[in-house]
């Protein structure tokens, strides 16, 4: 029922600058954000999108509200900014221009929503340059001026500007009947109070770029800001929110700082995973400070990578490559689950898809990105389809059976052991580093087919870029029934060569690692007897130098003992 009134007045508009939704709609839409750092990362999809127009960098910090000396958040970025109408579709209820395949944002709210859950009142100020004219725009969305004022409907005092070529000046657009209201609303409700103060803030967009401030900003239930900006002057915490992890002494430490615990209240470890990929000539810069992109595909050891291609009405709707393995710390950390990602934003970190009894999952992580089921609309989960159901009960599987053929590896007992690996897959680990060889698992429930370069030709799927940011060299494919295994035979690699001459070329190059590592152990060997050599001579050194010294000694007590008989004697004389 309250739903229907806060609609009731959208289809009654009269007006380009006043919306009618009734205000409570404003609270009611932002409580779909349940987390403060999930509202920011909906403002940051926006600068990200803008990467197409130019976008070098998006800012997140404070500012303060000069009317009060209250803290604000700032979002600033150098897209290619909004003219006056996209301003307007911006402040509007449920409209999106992105028609890039591409963009995050594509329901056109997540700007209200977003805002509207950190604070009660946004100012935004953005500047477009085109081939025609250069506009400014301010607009402002405050839940204050509409309960105060007693609206019953939604009012977004905007104003519009276009640089006069000729004179240099800042003229007022033609054609805004409603200018000099809104510019009264905005001096009386904004941070600023003159329209010199108001136009200032253009100042460091440059050409083209937008700026949002959010203000008034909203208190937790002891009575504090949500946002901490004090704990650490290079970050923005949410107050009171740090993790505490019961484990074992020992671990505690390691658990508690491990990323996956420390994003729920740190945006700067949250902003470094947001995006599974960052162009090098975009920076998302929080409080002065660059953020560090970070893959966590990069923390994984003994990693494998396994294709997996959803079907539905069957009809194959996409294809992913899961990267899977156990945390560098583990068995330490009491951490698992998926990171899934949609058109490179993260929607689920670290997903536990499985509740592991016995520790049976106990560090398993795993990273792909998921564009064939669509999120919900604040981006922190997906739509409950089937086929997002089908992919739940395949990381499930995955993680069983990642677990139970390679739990050895981090000190658990083995529940399942592995046959010899099929000749179409690769099992070798070359130790904890970085840099590993994939995982094969067990040929009975997992027949795979693995391709040299960064993607794979599976019968009628097309090349699948890789996009981890790993250089992989094996990629297992979904587990097969063993009636499917002959089929394998005529699945061909990249290069068009079959399995059993990837195997001659496996063994070959091992057979060749072989023979250089006996190589090098020669060589170890020769120069350990060659130091037991030299150590030998440096003693037999040692102790000629130190007769020599002796007899240095001995000699110098001799020269002094004649030199006192020789004195004797002349006085004597």
């Amino acid at each position: 029922m309250l739903l229907n009134f806060l609609f009731y007045y959208i289809f009654s508009a009269d007006s380009k600058n006043y919306l009618h939704v009734h205000p409570l709609f404003l609270h009611s839409n932002a409580t779909s954000h349940k987390w403060a750092f999930g509202a920011i990362a909906e403002l940051l999809d926006n600068a990200i999108d803008e990467i197409q127009n130019g976008a070098t960098f998006v800012i997140v910090d404070k500012t303060s509200n000069p009317r009060d000396g209250s803290l604000a958040l700032l979002i600033q970025d150098d897209g290619g900014g909004m003219d006056p109408e996209a301003m307007r579709r911006c402040m509007s209820f449920g409209f999106s221009d992105k028609k890039s395949k591409s963009a995050i944002g594509q329901y056109g709210n997540g700007f209200k929503t977003s805002s509207m859950r950190l604070g009660a009142d946004v100012i935004v100020f953005s500047r477009h340059l085109d081939d025609r004219s250069l506009t400014q725009s301010i607009g402002l969305l405050s839940y204050s001026f509409l309960t105060r004022t007693g609206h019953d409907r939604i009012v977004v005092p905007m104003v519009d500007y276009e640089l006069n070529m000729s004179s240099g000046t800042l003229d007022m657009l033609p054609g805004r009947e409603h200018f000099a209201s809104n510019l009264s609303i905005l001096l009386q409700w904004s941070p600023y109070s003159t329209e010199a103060e108001l136009l200032k803030q253009f100042d460091d967009l440059g050409s083209h770029g937008t700026k949002i401030i959010i203000y008034n900003l909203w208190l937790n239930n002891d009575g504090n800001s949500e946002l901490d900006f004090d704990s650490d002057p290079k970050d923005i915490c949410i107050s009171g929110d740090t993790k505490k992890v019961d484990r074992i002494p020992s671990w505690k430490a390691v658990n508690e700082q491990h990323i996956a615990n420390r994003f729920h209240h740190s945006l700067c470890v949250y902003l470094s995973i947001l995006y599974l990929r960052i162009p090098e000539t975009f920076r998302i810069i929080l409080r002065g400070e660059i953020v560090e992109h970070h893959n966590i595909a990069d923390d994984l050891k003994y990693i494998e990578y396994i294709l997996y291609k959803p079907q539905s009405g069957g009809s194959v709707e996409g294809a992913v490559v899961s990267t899977i393995g156990f945390l560098k710390e583990a068995p330490h950390v009491n951490i698992h689950g998926f990171c899934v990602y949609h058109k490179n934003r993260l929607i689920l970190p670290f997903w536990q898809v499985v509740s592991y009894l016995n520790n049976r999952g106990r560090g398993v992580v795993g990273v792909l990105e998921a564009n064939f089921v669509e999120p919900t609309h604040n981006k922190q989960d997906f739509e409950r389809t089937s086929l997002f159901q089908k992919l739940e009960g395949r990381l499930k599987e995955m993680t069983w059976e990642y677990w139970d053929y390679h739990c050895g590896l981090i000190g658990y007992q083995v529940l399942k052991k592995s046959r010899p690996p099929a000749s179409h897959v690769l099992s070798h680990f070359t130790g904890q580093g970085s840099v590993q060889q994939p995982v094969g698992l067990n040929q009975t429930s997992m027949a795979a087919d693995r391709a040299k370069a960064g993607h794979v030709d599976v019968g009628a799927v097309q090349s699948i870029t890789i996009s981890h940011g790993r250089c992989m060299q094996g990629l297992p494919m979904k587990r097969k029934e063993p009636g499917d295994l002959a089929k394998l035979e005529k699945v061909k690699c990249q290069e068009g060569t079959c399995g059993n001459t990837f195997l001659q070329h496996v063994n070959q190059e091992t057979i060749n690692l072989m023979q250089e590592n006996k190589k090098l152990r020669a060589k170890c060997l020769e120069y350990e007897k060659r130091g037991e050599e030299l150590s030998i001579k440096v003693e037999e050194l040692r102790n000629e130098v130190g007769e020599v010294h002796r007899e240095y000694e001995r000699l110098l007590a001799e020269l002094k003992s004649l030199d006192v008989m020789k004195d004797e004697k002349d006085v004597n004389m």
